[in-house]
């Protein structure tokens, strides 16, 4: 079919939305390794994992064979309100690069959390109801996964406490007050209202907090409280299965059209939208029905994938959440306050950690200013402002674009655009006014926090 045909935005019909999610772990040879708990150095069991996240989620975590669980009909009716979402191409952005490249960009901006986050919020929040739970706890980087819980629990009528990385509650004040208009209470990580964040303030008592430090403090109110959970944006399968409905989409999208995607980008800190733009390509790549490039993007500031160990490592700072297997700069490591606050983490997803390691995937590191040019660039001309973390993708998709034009290659580039950046203006100001910096950890600082990962 000629690309004149292909519309600038490709939109399915709500018949066309998936209705089930895809467990990609199902079509692994080789599967993520399972969390172990720390006390015991056994695999968790699902009674221990009961005691942290929903009942429901906890059978899903613990699922490597299923290869698709179906999506209830509530979580269906919320999807319909902003999903399916649109599948662009980027045809200004190819003119303005004269590359032969065709780029296309998922874009799940199209909801008042403003990314890709609400694909799983509401399934957990769902679950969580549906349990008879009073209420949820959880941590929050950019801000954008506790938005998301915030809109979710609102229209399930839970209760939210939010836990928000102390650098990203001061730096985008106006997401944190999103999430307080509907209903969520918000606090500054590491806080003095937990035992675990009294004792990350006085072992590190300027620390600007990290997505680590958050998550053992919403791990320790779940479970000090009766009636409440924990749950997760990111990281954990559970999170990564919700969010296929991106790849499914995606991938029926293209179909529709005979477009075949030569390589697939998206942003990495714990792997959720990533995860969930390449599972059904990824699919078909273990299956042996198709091959596909996937680059995961990561922050210089903050390498897992490039600079960290394959090792297992505590999920958070604190050391109360299960042993997982991974890419991980250590659970003490401490990035710099860069401003793709949702990037931030220490470890990596189990999934994309075990793919990554099978050379099944990519990585690149991408420094913090190259990242916010990119996203100029990007916003010029295709009429978005993107958030921080979509913007690594955009860099990496533009540098692959510019490759093809020296190469002469028509290859099709597909990148995840993971949600706007309209809170992100103090990033933008600090960008446009030259106050930018950016910092590249030593290989000193990530061998002094990898050097006490635990043995396992």
């Amino acid at each position: 079919m000629s690309t004149e045909k292909i519309p600038y935005k490709i939109y399915l019909s709500e018949d066309e939305l998936p209705k089930q999610w895809y467990n990609v772990r199902a079509d692994m040879k080789k599967k993520p390794a399972p969390l172990l708990n720390p006390a015991t150095g056994r695999p968790v069991t699902a009674d221990e994992l009961k005691a942290v996240f929903c009942d429901e989620l906890v059978k899903q975590e613990l699922d490597e064979t299923n290869a698709y669980i179906g999506i209830p009909d509530e979580i269906l009716s919320f999807y319909k309100m902003y999903r399916p979402a649109p599948l662009v191409r980027a045809y200004c952005l190819e003119k303005a690069l004269e590359t032969p490249a065709k780029i296309y960009y998922k874009f799940e901006g199209n909801n008042t959390s403003g990314s890709h986050k609400l694909n799983s919020a509401i399934a957990q929040a769902y679950y969580a109801k549906k349990q008879g739970l009073k209420g949820v706890t959880t941590e929050t980087g950019a801000g954008q996964w506790g938005t998301a819980l915030s809109m979710a629990c609102s229209y399930f009528g839970l209760d939210c406490n939010v836990y928000m990385v102390k650098v990203s509650y001061e730096q985008k004040p106006f997401r944190r007050e999103v999430m307080r208009t509907y209903g969520a209470s918000v606090t500054p990580s590491p806080s003095n209202t937990t035992q675990v964040g009294r004792k990350i303030l006085e072992e590190f008592p300027d620390t600007n907090g990290s997505l680590g430090c958050a998550i053992s403090e919403a791990v320790e109110a779940a479970t000090s409280k009766e009636g409440y959970r924990y749950v997760l944006g990111s990281v954990l399968s559970q999170v990564l299965l919700h969010q296929t409905v991106i790849g499914l989409e995606c991938k029926t999208a293209m179909d529709k059209y005979g477009i075949k995607p030569d390589m697939i980008i998206g942003c990495a800190g714990g792997g959720s939208n990533l995860g969930g733009l390449i599972a059904p390509f990824m699919g078909e790549k273990l299956r042996g029905e198709a091959d596909y490039r996937f680059i995961a993007v990561e922050p210089a500031s903050c390498p897992s994938l490039t600079r960290g160990v394959y090792a297992y490592d505590f999920c958070d700072t604190g050391k109360v959440c299960p042993l997982q297997k991974m890419y991980t700069l250590g659970s003490g490591f401490m990035p710099s306050p860069s401003h793709a606050g949702g990037l931030r983490y220490h470890g990596m997803s189990a999934i994309l950690s075990e793919l990554y390691d099978q050379g099944l995937m990519e990585a690149r590191a991408v420094e913090q200013t190259q990242v916010f040019e990119a996203a100029q660039r990007f916003a010029r001309v295709e009429g978005i402002l993107p958030a921080p973390e979509s913007s690594h993708a955009i860099k990496v998709a533009i540098d692959e674009a510019l490759r093809c034009k020296e190469t002469g290659e028509e290859k099709t580039i597909l990148f995840g655009l993971t949600g706007t950046g309209y809170f992100d203006m103090y990033a933008y100001a600090a960008y446009n006014d030259g106050k930018m910096s950016d910092y590249i950890p030593t290989d000193e600082e990530i061998a002094k926090s990898t050097a006490k990962l635990p043995k396992v």
